[in-house]
């Protein structure tokens, strides 16, 4: 007996013989999957720009033309390729987006493998996705100017970095980004009580040494000096209860952008972690998240959140969820410049 998935088929129970011969299906677990649109999911390759052969997943939308041009959103963490065929069910989660939702709403979604250099770990986010991304534009079925990305935690971070060094995404959200090495290294891990110290020295966030010894690397890696060069519309998650990336981080990160007059938003969930664990907040993450990149990606009305904002005390009163102005392509020029929190 064992249960088999892929992209498409939810991972039923099956039985069949000790060599997986006479397979049948036991279970039916997910009929309505079939009144919906889904997508499909491949393998890709390209090279990184120091020519290390790299993989990836691409997930596209049911009736995918490649003579059409579609909006991407690209996510990340550090290898993924390995999930190719994992199933994934559309709901709202604890930080991320949801393959199989953006898909089945159009929108191809890239999943990049990134290898690593000890020292230059934004450096090396940047040399392996940049050249993923443009190889999909090379061929044809993707708006250039449509272009998203979205991470969580440490890829968060990576985004935060990246969005430094270039303008290829139309929009990104970073949710619990380490925005400051430099900061963040001196403080602890408020869940754990551990100095921070040992990640940065050691282990994911690869710098190499202590602050004293590599002093160049931390602020090299810190998106925060470097955020004048940013000029792509930021979403950031970071609740106040993160026991893994203090929250300051984030705080850091956004009203450095808001002194620049950048376009630059903040969510926070009173009482949340490192990811939501509420129900009703990741239901109103997973909407405010896709009203974020639907404006910037496909024009949709921007909601009143981003044009306005949502004051801390009216918090769980008024949500801001409902669609004002018009269309990004009508105003000619991005919106969104006063940020918000969420409930």
């Amino acid at each position: 007996m064992w249960t088999r998935q892929t992209f498409v088929e939810f991972p039923d129970v099956w039985v069949g013989d000790a060599d997986f011969e006479n397979a049948r299906r036991l279970t039916d677990a997910n009929p309505q999957q079939a009144d919906y649109r889904w997508g499909s999911a491949e393998l890709v390759h390209w090279m990184s720009n120091d020519r290390t052969p790299l993989d990836g997943i691409l997930i596209k939308p049911d009736g995918f033309d490649p003579s059409q041009r579609y909006p991407l959103m690209v996510y990340f963490y550090e290898r993924m390729s390995d999930g190719l065929h994992s199933y994934q069910t559309p709901l709202p989660n604890r930080a991320s987006v949801r393959f199989s939702f953006y898909a089945s709403r159009g929108y191809v979604v890239f999943i990049p493998d990134i290898p690593y250099e000890i020292g230059y770990p934004g450096e090396s986010a940047l040399d392996a996705v940049v050249p993923g991304v443009q190889s999909l534009i090379a061929q044809g079925f993707i708006d250039p100017d449509r272009v998203g990305v979205q991470g969580h935690s440490w890829g968060g971070y990576q985004i935060a970095y990246m969005i430094t060094k270039t303008n290829i995404f139309a929009a990104a959200e970073a949710g619990a980004p380490v925005s400051n090495m430099t900061s963040a290294y001196g403080g602890i891990r408020w869940q754990s009580g551990m100095s921070r110290m040992f990640q940065y020295e050691r282990t994911q966030s690869r710098i190499g040494g202590t602050l004293w010894d590599e002093r160049d690397r931390y602020v090299h890696n810190s998106p925060l000096f470097f955020a004048d060069k940013i000029r792509t519309p930021l979403l950031m998650l970071h609740n106040d209860e993160d026991g893994a990336v203090p929250w300051y981080q984030g705080i850091e990160m956004f009203v450095a952008m808001r002194r620049l007059a950048l376009p630059v938003f903040m969510l926070n969930y009173n009482g949340e972690g490192h990811g939501l664990g509420r129900q009703p907040n990741q239901e109103d993450w997973a909407i405010r998240m896709q009203q974020f990149f639907d404006h910037y990606l496909v024009d949709a009305q921007p909601p009143r959140w981003m044009e306005e904002g949502v004051p801390a005390v009216v918090k769980g009163r008024d949500l801001g969820l409902e669609l004002i102005g018009k269309p990004v392509s009508e105003e000619g020029g991005v919106s969104g410049e006063r940020g918000a929190t969420g409930r």
